[in-house]
């Protein structure tokens, strides 16, 4: 059935006036809690494209990710140097029962890794919502996939609910290092994977929404601070960090538990703190790991300066 796209429908951004209070309200009103369809909605307005234009193209981007997952197990190294092969040594570990966290986190996990690696190589990733945070949503979708069971058109609807909830936070704070720190894109990236597991195992948007408090409240004040200025350290292993917090996060939101600050206020805290950070905290590699002692090393054997 073609959806009958209408403009009160859709998510509006006229000043960045659109909010999480409005996105549950509208979910919950026009589309039975769907917020893939009125994401689908919202993509018609912004862009003019019809509804299996937007289902196509998303399904290209979920066939990236899922070949980014596996391709990102290969045990060489980047360019660089600084990373490779520590996804694969995750998959080891994992399949050895020795492991002590969850199977499921602890896949996410791994497939967030296997994904940033795989960039840090130049392979092809889906940004979501950057190339240096291109792992958490990934490594979330894939797990939960094992974990669910989700059909192909819930996976769909997985990746369109994130869209949705991330074109909040971009427009209401960031999703840019170099503009509010790592907390605008690992932080990002966890919170619209968390939201958009909440709904995938039944959760409510208003569930999905206190899953984005928890991430982003946890998130607040994290650094970008890339070594030798690339997409590498620490930014594999915090991609890793924020895919398991999206799934604690969504346990959280499904068993009840609610936010005191409202989740708009919590994005409003979060633009405040990252239009804060010193510029040496803004993917410029002038502070934090990138200026250690072996930070600096690193960047003088890979550029030679």
């Amino acid at each position: 059935m073609k959806l009958n796209h209408k403009m009160d429908s859709a998510l509006t951004f006229e000043h960045h006036s659109f909010r999480y209070k409005e996105l549950v309200e509208q979910a919950d009103l026009d589309y039975q809690g769907n917020v893939a369809e009125l994401m689908i909605a919202t993509e018609y307005e912004l862009t003019g494209r019809e509804r299996d234009e937007v289902l196509r193209l998303m399904h290209r981007n979920l066939e990236v990710m899922k070949a980014s997952v596996l391709l990102g197990l290969d045990e060489s190294k980047s360019r660089s140097g600084l990373t490779g092969g520590d996804a694969a040594k995750l998959d080891h570990y994992i399949q050895s029962g020795k492991a002590l966290s969850d199977h499921t986190v602890l896949t996410a996990a791994k497939n967030a890794i296997a994904v940033n690696e795989h960039n840090a190589k130049m392979g092809l990733v889906c940004a979501t919502p950057t190339a240096g945070s291109a792992g958490c949503l990934p490594a979330v979708l894939t797990s939960a996939i094992e974990k669910l069971g989700l059909s192909e058109e819930e996976q769909l609807n997985f990746l369109l609910a994130a869209g949705a909830f991330g074109l909040v936070i971009a427009n209401n704070a960031s999703i840019s290092g170099a503009e509010g720190g790592c907390q605008a894109e690992v932080g990002s990236a966890s919170a619209m994977s968390a939201a958009a597991l909440v709904l995938a195992a039944g959760g409510s948007p208003f569930q999905a929404s206190q899953a984005i408090c928890f991430v982003i409240k946890n998130m607040l004040g994290l650094i970008c601070d890339p070594v030798a200025g690339l997409v590498e350290v620490p930014c594999v292993k915090r991609n890793a960090m924020g895919a398991s917090y999206a799934f604690i996060a969504a346990d959280m939101a499904l068993a009840g538990i609610e936010s005191k600050i409202p989740v708009d206020e919590v994005i409003d805290a979060m633009y405040q703190v990252g239009s804060s950070l010193p510029t040496a905290f803004r993917e410029t590699a002038e502070g934090g790991l990138a200026t250690t002692p072996t930070g600096r090393r690193l960047s003088k054997e890979i550029f030679g300066e």
